[in-house]
């Protein structure tokens, strides 16, 4: 493969950050390319794999993209879905791999997945420019795994993609858990054994009110103060300093200084005060908020031939209006009007 030299932000760019009305700089952007996917977890979707919102071109992906890093955008995260579904998604990694942000440094760039495609695709991600992967996984027993995904044989695909990916180089390897009270919430302690024996950091996620159906309540969430709790009667836990103040994990190591797990709380600790993120939507929509009740049609724009300084204002003043917080748990809340694989992780 030819590694073309990478593409310098203009004059222009570099005078021009997104930051939105509360003060907060956003950096860290994540794309959907396919709302699609190879599996049904029950917490997440009641239906079919096949998309329910239109996927743009790659091209097109990549022209909406380098707007965003011309303005400031330092992180680029790839999601769906599954966006190893996608083709042509080595050839938009690579792409992106020569892209430079303001500062001149290379582009952040990620993939959030859950790991059945992975044992092939990780060596061509890796070579294509990704930098680490994070992998969904709701269980380490096959059985409790496979309850979750609805897809027989899952446990063993995703196993391999984790360790392929390992192998490969894309770390840290991050394995991503979302836990439900009374359904994997039995899973902590096997997961903090996971993190030391394969070597990746386990992150737990609260669960958000983020599915297709009506799952969620106030009592099915298992919170931060729990797991750590829980994990250190076994393997007691030393909280790790943040490496920056957007980050959203609680971090750990253990005692003996093996291993790390982190924790991310939306629910008992919100951390939106710190938040760098916007995300855009396969179809194209710039959501600044996963609990966005509005969302911004950046594509339709494009198509419509607005040109690149045009669609870039419009970005800025999308940004400047984000939302100050999420309301999950108060009087009034309203869930998204996408459920989370429909808007991308």
């Amino acid at each position: 493969m030819v590694v073309a030299s990478p593409i310098a932000p203009t004059a222009e760019s570099t005078a021009r950050r997104l930051m939105d009305s509360h003060g907060r700089v956003i950096h860290d952007l994540r794309v959907s390319v396919t709302d699609r996917c190879n599996y049904k977890c029950v917490y997440c979707r009641t239906g079919e794999f096949g998309a329910q919102y239109p996927e743009l071109g790659i091209e097109e992906y990549l022209r909406l993209i380098k707007l965003f890093v011309n303005l400031g955008i330092e992180k680029v995260r790839i999601t769906g879905g599954e966006p190893l579904l996608r083709p042509r998604l080595i050839e938009l990694i690579e792409e992106l791999a020569r892209l430079q942000t303001p500062k001149g440094e290379a582009l952040d760039l990620a993939i959030t997945t859950n790991g059945h495609l992975l044992d092939k695709l990780a060596l061509p991600l890796k070579t294509a420019g990704l930098h680490r992967v994070t992998v969904s996984m709701d269980a380490v027993d096959a059985p409790t795994f496979e309850r979750i995904t609805r897809v027989p044989g899952s446990f063993k695909k995703v196993l391999a993609g984790i360790r392929a990916a390992r192998d490969a180089g894309l770390t840290p390897l991050k394995i991503n858990c979302v836990l439900l009270r009374g359904f994997n919430d039995n899973q902590i302690e096997g997961f903090a054994r996971f993190a030391r024996e394969e070597n990746v950091v386990v992150r737990f996620i609260e669960f958000m009110p983020l599915e297709e159906g009506r799952l969620w309540t106030p009592e099915i969430v298992v919170p931060l103060a729990e797991i750590v709790e829980r994990i250190g009667r076994e393997m007691p836990l030393v909280p790790m300093p943040p490496r920056e103040a957007s980050e959203t994990a609680r971090r750990y190591t253990f005692a003996d200084g093996v291993g790390e797990i982190g924790i991310i709380a939306p629910v008992s600790q919100a951390f939106c005060g710190a938040c760098s993120r916007v995300r855009l939507t396969s179809d194209g929509k710039i959501r600044t908020c996963l609990f966005s009740q509005v969302e911004h049609d950046l594509y339709g724009r494009m198509r419509a031939g607005e040109d690149d300084k045009v669609l870039s204002d419009y970005i800025v003043e999308t940004i400047h209006g984000k939302e100050a917080r999420h309301h999950i748990g108060e009087p009034g809340f309203l869930k998204p009007t996408r459920s989370m694989v429909h808007i991308g992780g």
